[in-house]
């Protein structure tokens, strides 16, 4: 397969670089068939996006994938803000740009590909953007959820006042204290050294440390550093609440039988209207899907496939 090919586009102020993978040669006549793919809170487009990428390049589709605004190798400051208007506009902002290949990519053949938070992102961007002709996401989750409930783990989708009240003191703490310095490194979101986390610890963190800890998901551009001024962008953000706006665009969401996640995708499909569909594949994680493509990449050719390029 060939390298991608470096691109940068606008997402309001800001420039996203991106890679884009065009289809393999002798992979299927996609008719131009497109898919944005949009990496995880804390991740680069060289982890797990890349990889999931590369499997729809394979499989006949050009593939985008980029840095979201403040991360990676995108511009803005502080470095690793983590906010989700930017977040959805950098998809929309993706879409855009594929559109601008002429003689490649059918404007009207685009899907969209969300992995963990950007699973949310990509979520709230379909619901009001009718360029993206279908949605797929890997282990969704919403940011806003988050924030106010305590954990990206947790699934009583119930609010926590204190968890809110933590968030916003530390938001605030952080932009007085930070004033006129952007440059201030921010605190780690989570460990990535496997022996600093602690045995009592929930197990989503033991398996991101897991991940961005090891090869399987190291990049020196991915250090897990969220500045706490992201969490009040956060609070009053949700990715789900309008999950029917999508139909009658098609919506595939998958996600492991053991991820501590599961409920964000059960909970935002039992919300979208048809044609939608839950795939859950057992016995695996969070984290596991990040590269562990076995059942979710074949799924998700057949999925775009029949969205995109019949």
């Amino acid at each position: 397969m060939s390298s991608p090919i470096k691109v940068t586009f606008p997402s309001f102020m800001l420039t996203i670089s991106g890679e884009l993978y065009e289809p393999a040669n002798g992979s299927p006549d996609r008719k131009g068939a497109a898919v944005v793919v949009s990496h995880p809170m804390t991740g680069v487009k060289e982890q797990t996006a890349a990889d999931y990428a590369r499997a729809l390049s394979s499989a006949g589709f050009y593939a985008l994938a980029f840095d979201a605004g403040y991360q990676g190798e995108s511009s803005g400051e502080p470095r690793g803000l983590e906010d989700p208007h930017q977040r959805v506009e950098d998809n929309k902002a993706a879409v855009t740009y594929l559109t601008t290949l002429e003689g490649k990519v059918d404007p009207g053949r685009i899907g969209v590909l969300g992995i963990c938070a950007s699973g949310g992102y990509t979520s709230y961007a379909a619901q009001s953007d009718t360029r993206i002709k279908a949605l797929g996401t890997v282990s969704a989750a919403c940011v806003g959820r988050m924030t106010r409930n305590g954990g990206l783990y947790e699934s009583n989708n119930k609010e926590s006042p204190e968890a809110i009240a933590g968030a916003l003191k530390a938001a605030g703490d952080w932009r007085t204290t930070h004033a006129n310095d952007t440059k201030t490194q921010a605190p780690r979101m989570f460990e990535t050294d496997a022996s600093a986390v602690p045995d009592n610890a929930p197990s989503f963190f033991k398996s991101a440390a897991a991940y961005y800890g090891s090869k399987r998901g190291h990049h020196a551009r991915s250090d897990q550093r969220v500045p706490p001024s992201s969490y009040d962008l956060m609070i009053g953000y949700d990715s789900f609440n309008y999950q029917h706006l999508i139909s009658p665009r098609p919506l595939l969401m998958i996600a492991g039988s053991e991820a501590e996640t599961l409920h964000y995708s059960r909970t935002s499909v039992e919300g979208a209207r048809e044609p939608k569909e839950l795939f859950i594949v057992k016995g695996k994680n969070h984290f596991d899907l990040y590269d562990d493509l076995t059942e979710s990449a074949p799924k998700l050719v057949e999925f775009y496939a029949n969205a995109l390029s019949q």
